[in-house]
């Protein structure tokens, strides 16, 4: 429970004591999806090469962000079958609908394509086993045409279908120095808890550089340096504790009500850094990277 005013918690830690004085909250909101009247479309495809071979195909880019993953874990809850007879693979030849990797989402795509899909297979299999259904090919599909269109005169606007939310803590040391960020994420369904926290401690990293350190500095159009360690990245030693907290409020459309987390992990991290650092010294910053303050002020 995070309590802004009087006493302030974070996981069941009282932070009024004397090693967490100064507290930053900020809370985000992100849409999944494009939307705005732009159809949201993906596809996913099951090939039975042999019985001990499955092909699925599905056309989103895998970037680390673990979409391969969600893709064959819902064939296998589906069906029940066993992780190591697929391959997943994603190819322009098999010709799978997907769009840019972009909006937060990929998982609720590709995961009602695979649904789909897969409960076509699942079905098969009630009165067959794979040896009769190879050579088959299972098709499926998601789509949302229904958003409002932006400028649309209607009694109800539907902007996009789904939303994630987050709530991030940021606490400081006596020096003013991040000492823990605590992240909250509504998920919808957490499809993954590894990549869940693996994407959120990213984001979070990700948040305290643009927030404290990064910086692109530009003389005639051009980058003064184009070295990363000169932009400010964090190194992983810089890195302070980072807590993630999952929460699942499911969503009426995602698959087993999972939303996107992709861009909503470091939505509030600034604004919570920002919120502490003022509560450290009384300066509302407004200006990125902030910077912190020196050791021994």
């Amino acid at each position: 429970m995070f309590v802004w005013g009087g006493w302030r918690l974070v996981g069941g830690v009282d932070a009024e004591r004397d090693d967490a004085l100064f507290a930053g909250l900020a809370c985000g909101i992100k849409n999944t999806g494009v939307g705005n009247g732009v159809a949201d479309a993906a596809s996913a495809q099951i090939s039975i090469l042999a019985e001990d071979h499955i092909l699925i195909d599905h056309g989103w880019t895998e970037m680390g962000q673990g979409v391969n993953t969600v893709a064959l874990q819902v064939v296998c809850n589906e069906t029940g079958l066993p992780p190591e007879i697929f391959e997943v693979r994603v190819d322009t030849e098999a010709r799978q609908i997907a769009g840019m990797t972009t909006a937060s989402r990929a998982t609720s795509l590709v995961g009602n394509a695979m649904l789909d899909a897969s409960t076509q297979l699942k079905n098969d299999l009630k009165d067959k086993n794979l040896r009769d259904l190879v050579g088959k090919v299972y098709q499926g599909k998601w789509v949302v045409d229904w958003t409002t269109k932006i400028g649309a005169q209607v009694d109800e606007i539907r902007a996009h279908y789904s939303y994630s939310y987050a709530t991030q803590l940021v606490l400081l040391d006596a020096d003013g120095q991040v000492k823990k960020v605590t992240a909250a994420h509504d998920a919808g369904r957490i499809i993954n808890r590894n990549m869940f926290e693996g994407q959120i401690e990213g984001a979070v990293h990700m948040g305290l550089g643009y927030a404290l350190s990064e910086d692109m500095p530009m003389e005639d159009g051009f980058p003064v340096s184009t070295r990363l360690r000169k932009m400010g990245v964090l190194r992983a030693k810089e890195m302070p504790e980072v807590e993630v907290i999952g929460i699942e409020e499911t969503d009426p459309f995602g698959p087993y009500g999972a939303k996107g987390v992709g861009e909503i992990g470091l939505v509030p991290t600034a604004a919570a850094v920002a919120n502490a650092l003022c509560k450290f010294d009384g300066v509302r910053r407004r200006k990125l990277p902030m910077g912190l303050p020196k050791k021994g002020r």
